[in-house]
């Protein structure tokens, strides 16, 4: 079970989770588009490494409807069809299996034969003419025959096994136990993965919407300066190197266009992937990127969330505690143990020939020796209990470096936002101003083409900072622990 805790965190640790394992759905810049320097980067597992939270088994079939999908529907159906989240529910009821396994051990065993018996015996084989060989000398067909003619009896039996005391199968069972509130426990940090997978996803999406709504705006206003640098040469205001440069520059617009278009189709097509859409099923997104500023508290009382909410801790807790039991019960291979068996039934010649009988047997077993098995178990159980407490450290360790990283991501994206703002309303009051003088003759149309170039270098500084602004909230949601409940709270600007 701890490898599985530990392949999920994985998959979400190439999320963190390095694994738990999402970690993929970075940010993808359209050609020709700014980055943000310094951004957070995404918590979750780039695509093609097969993370099983970039996965879902899909939900029904696909139908003409165009799906209307908001944040909180995708966060809804993720948690209902993604494929790590279904796994891992699955490895829970495999940790119940292996406890009741265990708990078997202690349990009653009782079950029921009947059996007919029809047989031939032979005496000389059993030694019976050399026992009696004044009764049965070879060859003489004596008094005592060789071979006993066919006989048969009936037996019908309840058999009871029992394991009255077994210290070590006692702490075998309570091992398991722990085992299975790991389990659980994983199963929980699971569901924190998915909303995280899926919040990556959805606010991605949206990020290159706004990018195909800008690059349309774009496309527009290259189209008009191509439109009026036309006419002004036309009119004989302008040179022809006017018309070719706002020819070129309209182009590019319309090639980021198709860029951004064909980038906003697959991240809708990861989207359904995650959350379990059918194959084929059209859907839009309803919701825009949206800025709430958040009041960070200070960083002891996240931490002292996280270590109280985490699942992945506790689960790491109670895989402390399952080695530890898991030592006792190895050490108890030295003690005796104490077992009865009892059997009650029916034999006799026929059913309606036959007598009751039982048996009640009881007994102390003490191990003497058995080869070393003992001091063997004793040995892995030691190792698994150091790695279980070494990966206890790690976590802990994690919580305090993913909370402390996600405040800092979420201060400086909200610092960025402000600025990238800023540089937006500056961008288009430039434009402006360079159409003016283009009109006006004062200028060519260079610096209007420079003011475009300005204005989408503004506006992708901005969506690309919006993103990273959100996706720190949601990530500083997961790192305490809170991503299922507290993802929308944060996105409004709530704790």
């Amino acid at each position: 079970m701890q490898d599985l805790h530990k392949m999920i965190r994985i998959a979400a640790g190439c999320l963190t989770l390095g694994l738990f394992a999402i970690s993929g759905v970075v940010a993808q810049t359209t050609a020709g588009s700014s980055s943000v320097p310094n951004a957070p980067t995404p918590n979750v597992s780039l695509p093609g490494t097969q993370s099983p939270f970039l996965g879902s088994e899909p939900e029904g079939k696909a139908s003409a409807e165009v799906l209307q999908i908001d944040f909180s529907d995708a966060i809804n159906r993720g948690l209902r069809n993604n494929l790590g989240l279904l796994l891992a529910h699955d490895a829970t009821e495999t940790a119940r299996g292996e406890r009741w396994k265990e708990l078997s051990d202690l349990l009653p065993n009782i079950s029921a034969r009947v059996a007919e018996n029809v047989q031939t015996e032979s005496l000389a084989a059993l030694g019976f003419n050399k026992l009696f060989p004044v009764l049965s000398p070879a060859g003489s067909g004596g008094n005592l025959p060789r071979l006993l003619p066919a006989f048969n009896y009936f037996d019908a039996r309840v058999t009871w096994n029992q394991s009255i005391f077994s210290f070590k199968d006692i702490e075998k069972e309570r091992a398991a136990s722990e085992s299975v509130k790991a389990a659980r426990f994983t199963y929980k940090d699971a569901r924190e993965i998915v909303v995280l997978a899926v919040g990556n996803a959805y606010l991605q999406a949206i990020a290159t919407a706004a990018r195909v709504e800008t690059a349309e705006a774009q496309l527009k206003n290259a189209q008009a300066l191509f439109d009026k640098a036309t006419d002004m040469q036309k009119a004989g205001l302008a040179p022809a190197i006017d018309t070719l440069r706002s020819q070129v520059e309209r182009q590019t617009r319309d090639q980021q266009l198709i860029v951004a278009r064909n980038d906003l189709a697959k991240q809708k097509l990861g989207l359904a992937r995650i959350i379990g859409l059918p194959p084929g099923q059209e859907f839009v997104l309803t919701e825009k990127a949206p800025y709430q500023a958040l009041n960070a508290l200070p960083v002891d009382t996240y931490l002292q969330h996280a270590y109280a909410s985490r699942a992945d801790y506790q689960a790491a807790l109670a895989q402390v505690h399952a080695a530890e039991l898991s030592r006792r019960s190895a050490s108890a291979g030295h003690l005796p143990t104490v077992d009865m068996n009892a059997n009650l039934g029916d034999i006799g010649v026929t059913p309606g020939n036959s007598n009751g009988t039982w048996q009640v047997t009881g007994g102390i077993n003490i191990p003497i020796f058995a080869g070393g098995k003992t001091h063997s178990d004793v040995l892995e159980a030691d190792s698994k209990l150091k790695q279980a407490r070494s990966q206890l450290g790690d976590v802990r360790g994690r919580i305090d470096y993913e909370v402390r990283t996600s405040l800092l991501d979420l201060n400086a994206a909200a610092e960025q936002v402000e600025v990238a703002r800023s540089s937006v309303d500056l961008a288009d009051q430039a434009l402006a101003q360079s159409q003016d003088r283009f009109t006006a003759g004062v200028t060519d149309n260079l610096e209007v083409v420079q003011a475009q170039e300005a204005v989408a270098s503004a506006h992708e500084s901005y969506i690309q900072s919006l993103y990273f602004h959100n996706l720190s909230k949601v990530e500083l949601a997961h790192a305490i622990g809170d991503a299922e409940d507290g993802v929308k709270r944060f996105l409004k600007g709530e704790h």
